[in-house]
């Protein structure tokens, strides 16, 4: 779907598949990968990924930071901090991260970038906010700058999905 000066999209499917550019982790502060969408990425990226994330971390919640993306089939991996570990995420941590995420593309010229629902897992987010927060800052993004061209969100299963779509038509 065309917004502002690029493309958003909102799919069912594994992140880790995805091959954009870069895909975004759900992370926590520390930057260890443990459960969730950061274990996924660790069990299939590799154990360079956790180590690039050692020489990075720990950042501040609501920053993000980032690594190749090792044996993935995109080549980064941004690390966005919507929590410490163990805690919750806020809605305030959530736009944060979801912005130096952004940001960190147009940084390094990334054209494409998947996420994930940040924060609507382990971190406690109802799935509607997650939704409702992630789109807002995405929209205002991609009206406000060239890179990323492409944003997608990428829902592991088909609930979510259909909430980022429904909440998307609100949205724009």
């Amino acid at each position: 779907m065309k917004c502002g000066k690029g493309e958003l999209e909102i799919l069912q499917g594994d992140i880790t598949d995805q091959t954009t550019d870069a895909i975004v982790n759900a992370a926590n502060n520390r930057l260890v990968l443990g459960a969730g969408v950061a274990g996924a990425i660790a069990r299939k990226g590799g154990p360079t990924i956790q180590e690039e994330c050692n020489r990075h971390g720990p950042i501040n919640v609501g920053e993000a930071a980032i690594t190749k993306a090792g044996n993935l089939p995109c080549k980064w991996v941004i690390h966005a901090a919507g929590m410490a570990p163990g805690g919750p995420v806020t809605t305030n941590a959530l736009e944060n991260c979801t912005r130096a995420s952004l940001d960190i593309c147009r940084k390094h010229n990334i054209s494409s970038i998947s996420f994930p629902a940040i924060g609507a897992g382990i971190g406690g987010l109802d799935i509607n906010v997650c939704a409702e927060t992630m789109l807002k800052i995405a929209k205002q993004h991609l009206e406000q700058f060239n890179i990323p061209q492409k944003v997608i969100f990428v829902l592991y299963d088909k609930p979510s999905c259909e909430i980022f779509r429904n909440i998307w038509e609100t949205v724009q």
